[in-house]
């Protein structure tokens, strides 16, 4: 009885809220093309709008509605109050602080595990370097889309940014590409942590998960348990932080929109529509032909398969949480239980498609909001170093941000942008964690279609129960 009463004050304050929406946007249509009515009613009319929706999220009760909710009234508040919303700044810098901490443990953790639990050639055999040549080919072209459609839409360019906020960004370091490449290893890993550079970090993880994998089973055990429980930790640590989320998210668009203005709005609506346009090309050029002409499956039963985990992912913006009915889809699908229990894991590592084209068009977006002109080359550096730090993290809802991050600091980006980007990051991780999914169970049938191992009558005789 108490659920359904719930159910039923769900149910009346989300029609509540539209019913208040619908309202507001009359009076403003009203008052933009024809009457032109008060300001304090028309002020009254969307503070009603952001009370009932505070009233859904509270019967919702769901992260992801307090998120939305705390971004409308941050547009509400540096839309009406521009002065004050630069005094909630701080709220957006704790979260950003907190959000910096996970970068090097659950980077670490995470491609320890990937390699030393997964990637051990001698117990993969073949699977092992196929997997990770086709993930790399793969994630390239989704690289590629998201790069090419950034550039064709321009999405970040022509925000007006204040001198004022302009002072407060790092200064550009011009560097080499020996630089560049110098960059890369590691110095001193405690240096690299303390300092934020991710790649060296990478690096470091990947090699001594090479080496961990090399000791005896003895040997070995204690430590990949160790990292395992580090990368469990770091997960949970990630969602203890993200129920900060609606004030940093709150503050960093109130900040944003009373510095910039209701324009930037526009830039991040477009934004979004190029992510879902880019993802759209790459399921219809790059999976749709792997699935009829490379894996060669049933398209409507592999549909039916990948149906419900793609819906857990988008639902929840998390792949670790589809990861269980994947792996039991995939196999009554026709993959065996040794193939898939290989390749699906360790594509959460390493075949980040959704991930890999968004940090790419969103780096670029990052640039083009303060008037950086980087050269095709400049970006596919950036490209390429998002698809070695982007590994690992796509079990943590909204991780990328982590890696977005840590990226515009290694290559000297300002961070503002990145806020204003996770004003909508929400709508944005649902769809790239589809995808991510989506690849990731399209890669176990690749492997099993080319060991010779995929069972076509379990795929044609596949039922979604």
């Amino acid at each position: 009885m108490e659920h359904i009463r719930i159910i039923m004050n769900k149910r009346k304050s989300g029609l509540l809220a539209l019913a208040t929406f619908t309202l507001v946007a009359i009076l403003h249509i009203i008052s933009f093309k024809a009457i032109s009515l008060p300001q304090e009613v028309l002020f009254t009319s969307r503070w009603l709008f952001i009370l009932t929706l505070i009233i859904f999220a509270w019967y919702k009760k769901s992260l992801t509605t307090w998120i939305l909710t705390a971004m409308a009234m941050g547009v509400e508040i540096g839309v009406d109050f521009p002065a004050f919303s630069q005094n909630l700044q701080f709220l957006s810098k704790i979260f950003l602080r907190l959000v910096k901490t996970i970068v090097a443990p659950l980077l670490f953790a995470t491609l320890v595990v990937g390699i030393a639990g997964h990637s051990n050639l001698k117990q993969v055999g073949r699977m092992g370097w196929k997997s990770l040549l086709y993930f790399e080919i793969v994630t390239t072209f989704a690289l590629i889309i998201g790069i090419v459609f950034i550039n064709i839409t321009k999405a970040g360019s022509g925000i007006v940014v204040p001198e004022a906020l302009l002072s407060e960004l790092p200064p550009a370091v011009e560097k080499t590409w020996q630089d560049h490449i110098i960059d890369i290893f590691p110095e001193n890993i405690v240096k690299s942590i303390y300092e934020g550079n991710v790649l060296p970090i990478v690096v470091f993880s990947v090699i001594f998960g090479i080496a961990l994998a090399m000791l005896p089973e003895q040997r070995k055990r204690p430590m990949l348990e160790f990292t395992e429980s580090l990368a469990e930790t770091m997960f949970k640590f990630t969602n203890i932080i993200m129920h900060f989320a609606p004030f940093g998210v709150g503050a960093a668009i109130a900040v944003t929109v009373g510095h910039l203005g209701i324009d930037i709005l526009k830039n991040l609506g477009l934004l979004l529509i190029t992510l879902y346009l880019a993802l759209l090309t790459f399921i219809l050029l790059i999976l749709l032909p792997i699935v009829l002409f490379i894996a060669k499956i049933p398209l409507r039963k592999f549909i039916q398969a990948i149906r419900e985990p793609v819906s857990i992912a988008f639902a929840t913006t998390s792949s670790d949480s589809a990861l269980p009915k994947a792996l039991e889809n995939m196999e009554k699908f026709g993959v065996p239980r040794k193939v898939v229990s290989f390749v699906i894991p360790t594509g959460y590592t390493f075949n980040l498609d959704g991930t890999t084209l968004y940090l790419s068009l969103a780096s670029i977006f990052v640039a083009q909001a303060v008037g950086m002109d980087l050269s095709i080359g400049e970006q596919l550096l950036i490209g390429l170093s998002l698809m070695l730090t982007s590994k690992g993290v796509a079990a943590v809802p909204r991780a990328s941000l982590v890696i977005l991050i840590a990226t515009a600091h290694t290559f000297g980006l300002p961070l503002w942008p990145i806020m204003a980007i996770y004003g909508i990051d929400e709508l944005m991780d649902m769809a790239r964690t589809s995808v991510n999914v989506m690849g990731n169970t399209l890669a176990s049938c690749v492997i099993a279609r080319w060991e010779g191992e995929f069972d076509d009558a379990k795929a044609v005789a596949f039922v979604d129960e």
